[in-house]
C-alpha cells in the first residue's frame, strides 16, 4: 500500500494535465481583457481622427475666406490704380504746358530784374571816398579850432581783404587730393578751378553778399557751399551759423546728406542750436538771422537754386549766397517734386 500511494502521487502525467487545465482557464480571461483594451484604443483613435478632420476643415475654410477677401482687396486696389492713372494722364498733361509757361515767364522776369540790379550796382561808386566833417556853427562861435575829420568807409569788395592770405591758403588746399579723414567742419572733398573762381568772386568782388550762377546740380552747389562754410569756420570759429533755405523737404534732405559727407558732420550738427539749420520758409530764416545778430553772432544764409525769388529782408544781412538756377534746372526740379 505504501508503494502504491507513492507512485500515484509522483505521476508526471497527472501534473501535466493539471497545468494544462489551469492554462486553459486563464486564457479566456486574458483574451477578454485584450479585446476590451483594443476596443478602447480604437474608439480613442476614431475620436482623435474626427477632431483632426474637423480642425483641418475649419482651418481650410478660414484660409479660403481670407483668400477671397484678399482677392477682393486686390481688385479694389487695381481699380483705384487705374482711376489714378487716368486722372494723372488727363490732368497733368493739360497742366504741364501751363506750368512751363508760368515758370518761363517768371524766369524771364527774374532775369530782367537781376540785370537791372546789376546795372544799378555798376553805377554805384564802390571806391571809398573820404568824408569831411565840417565844424558846427557852435564851434565857430566858441572859436575853437578843429581839424576836419576824415572817415574812410571800406568798399564792399574789401570786406575780406585783411583775411585774403587765409582764404587763398584754403583755396590751394581745396585743389589738392581729397582728405577723407579730415577733422569735422573741414572740407573732405576737392574742388576744380571753376569752383575756386566762383568762390574767389564771392569773397573778393561781392564781399560775401551776392548771387552765383548754379553749377547745374544741387550736389555741386552744396559742395561749393561746403567749401565756403569751411573757410568761414577758419575766420569766425563758432561765432557764425549757416542757414539753408529750400522750400521742399526732399531738397533739404539732399543738402543735409551732401554737407554731412563733405564736412564730416553728423545729424547732431543739423539743428536749431547746431552749426547748420535747414528752413522751408524764408520767414524762419529771417527770424533766426535777426536772433543771431542780436546775440552778436554772424548768420550765413544760403538759398537753393530752385527758389525762384529771394526775400528783400535777406539782402540786409552781411553774408548770403543765392544760387541762380537755369530755366531747365528749375523746371526739372519742379517735375521731380
Amino acid at each position: 500500500m505504501k508503494n502504491t500511494e507513492i507512485s500515484n502521487n509522483n505521476n508526471p502525467e497527472k501534473e501535466l494535465i493539471l497545468d494544462q487545465t489551469i492554462t486553459n482557464v486563464q486564457k479566456p480571461e486574458n483574451s477578454k481583457k485584450n479585446t476590451t483594451q483594443n476596443k478602447k484604443v480604437t474608439a480613442n483613435n476614431k475620436k482623435l481622427i474626427k477632431s483632426l478632420d474637423e480642425l483641418s476643415n475649419e482651418i481650410l475654410s478660414d484660409l479660403i475666406s481670407k483668400k477671397d477677401c484678399l482677392i477682393k482687396e486686390i481688385k479694389n486696389l487695381e481699380t483705384k490704380k487705374n482711376e489714378l492713372n487716368s486722372d494723372i494722364e488727363s490732368n497733368f498733361k493739360g497742366q504741364s504746358d501751363n506750368i512751363a509757361k508760368r515758370v518761363k515767364g517768371f524766369q524771364e522776369y527774374l532775369t530782367g530784374a537781376l540785370q537791372n540790379l546789376s546795372q544799378n550796382v555798376e553805377k554805384l561808386e564802390l571806391v571809398s571816398q573820404p568824408i569831411i566833417v565840417k565844424p558846427s556853427p557852435l564851434d565857430e562861435k566858441q572859436k575853437i579850432s578843429s581839424k576836419p575829420e576824415v572817415v574812410n568807409v571800406p568798399a564792399l569788395s574789401e570786406t575780406f581783404k585783411p583775411d585774403e592770405q587765409i582764404i587763398r591758403s584754403c583755396f590751394s588746399t581745396f585743389k589738392d587730393q581729397p582728405d577723407f579723414y579730415a577733422e569735422p567742419w573741414k572740407l573732405r572733398r576737392s574742388l576744380d578751378s571753376l569752383d575756386i573762381e566762383l568762390m574767389d568772386d564771392w569773397f573778393f568782388n561781392m564781399g560775401g553778399r551776392g548771387s552765383l550762377e548754379s553749377r547745374g546740380s544741387r550736389q555741386k552747389n552744396a559742395l561749393i557751399s561746403a567749401g565756403l562754410i569751411a573757410i568761414l569756420g577758419e575766420l569766425y570759429g563758432d561765432q557764425f551759423q549757416t542757414l539753408i533755405l529750400a522750400s521742399q523737404p526732399e531738397r533739404l534732405g539732399e543738402w543735409r546728406r551732401i554737407l554731412q559727407d563733405s564736412l564730416g558732420l553728423t545729424r547732431d550738427d543739423f539743428g536749431p542750436n547746431s552749426g547748420i539749420v535747414l528752413f522751408e520758409r524764408p520767414e524762419g530764416v529771417i527770424e533766426r538771422a535777426d536772433r543771431l545778430e542780436s546775440n552778436e553772432e554772424l548768420p550765413f544764409i544760403i538759398v537753393d537754386a530752385a527758389e525762384t525769388s529771394v526775400e528783400i529782408p535777406i539782402l540786409q544781412f552781411p553774408l548770403w549766397l543765392a544760387f541762380a538756377g537755369s530755366n531747365n534746372e528749375i523746371y526739372d526740379d519742379l517735375e521731380l517734386n
